[in-house]
């Protein structure tokens, strides 16, 4: 068993900017307590800045730790895997204290609501079923109705 603090984890890793609107960084908090079965990760948006559009083959919950945000599920129009048109369906105010469980391969985006606050939450990846790593798709879209491509 092992223990840590997220006020005094240290252990940042580098996110890729294509995957944010804005600066964003996390703590790998998983790496701390040496868990199999998920990832963990504190991860920080600064003011105004969100995750890209992304989906996940295992299960997500985020813990909001600080700030104003939001979580907005997609619907995908379409068959195609690297361009297709979306529809907002839902959008979900959060503040600290909240926890959502997002389910596996849902199209979202979640991070700060405000260009004047910032944003943070704890990220708990849950494996999906008989595989060792957590597989995200990050896509570029306009947020509203047409995705891209595939980053």
């Amino acid at each position: 068993m092992k223990k840590t603090n997220i006020t005094g984890s240290n252990d940042q890793r580098k996110v890729n900017p294509e995957w944010f609107t804005a600066k964003t960084w996390m703590k790998v908090l998983s790496g701390k307590i040496q868990t199999k079965d998920q990832d963990i990760y504190h991860v920080h948006f600064e003011k105004g800045s969100r995750t890209k559009l992304h989906e996940h083959d295992g299960n997500q919950i985020l813990i909001v730790t600080s700030g104003l945000g939001s979580l907005e599920l997609f619907k995908k129009i379409g068959n195609t895997k690297k361009e297709f048109k979306i529809k907002k369906i839902q959008t979900i105010s959060l503040k600290e204290g909240d926890i959502v469980h997002i389910p596996k391969k849902i199209l979202h985006t979640h991070g700060s609501t405000r260009k004047n606050m910032k944003f943070s939450h704890i990220a708990i990846n849950l494996l999906a079923k008989n595989k060792k790593t957590y597989k995200t798709i990050w896509y570029e879209s306009d947020f509203k109705k047409q995705v891209t491509k595939i980053i």
